[in-house]
């Protein structure tokens, strides 16, 4: 039987989606079963800049899609962004040292087979469609993710 782990990516940030995104693919590469649920910030990683719309959309969720990164490049870092500096510094870094980009790492997951899941009730909240975001995306509630944790040998929240 292999080894179950869940993890809650609710950072929209760079670096902290490149460490979950990491962790999901290295999961895969010991035969784990990976599941990914995403929260409020972090569904910004899973928005798919081809299909961000503003049709249907509230006032308020209008300005929240306009003012909010559009996908998995325009995530700022956590620490050090300097408007988008400190973002170019580290990739340059990755880059030097053979490290593939946070799109990467998405798609391999992707590849590999990592569940990904959007909270509905984030998705609600911030005015995203299934449609806005990846296919290969499964919406469901908390208590479906509980559900997966409770099953789970690793659980991590980032």
């Amino acid at each position: 039987m292999s080894k179950k782990m869940t993890i809650i990516l609710f950072s929209g940030d760079y670096d902290k989606a490149l460490a979950a995104l990491i962790l999901a693919n290295s999961g895969k590469e010991l035969d784990m079963e990976d599941k990914m649920f995403f929260g409020f910030w972090g569904l910004f990683l899973l928005r798919n800049p081809e299909k961000v719309s503003l049709e249907n959309k509230t006032g308020y969720e209008k300005m929240f899609t306009l003012m909010t990164p559009k996908g998995p490049d325009d995530l700022p870092l956590s620490k050090m962004n300097f408007s988008g500096i400190g973002k170019a510094l580290l990739n340059e870094m990755m880059e030097e040292n053979d490290a593939p980009p946070l799109d990467a790492f998405l798609k391999g997951a992707i590849k590999k087979g990592v569940k990904f899941y959007g909270c509905k009730l984030s998705m609600e909240v911030m005015g995203f469609d299934k449609e806005e975001l990846i296919p290969e995306l499964e919406v469901i509630d908390a208590k479906g993710y509980l559900e997966d944790a409770i099953e789970s040998d690793i659980q991590l929240f980032i």
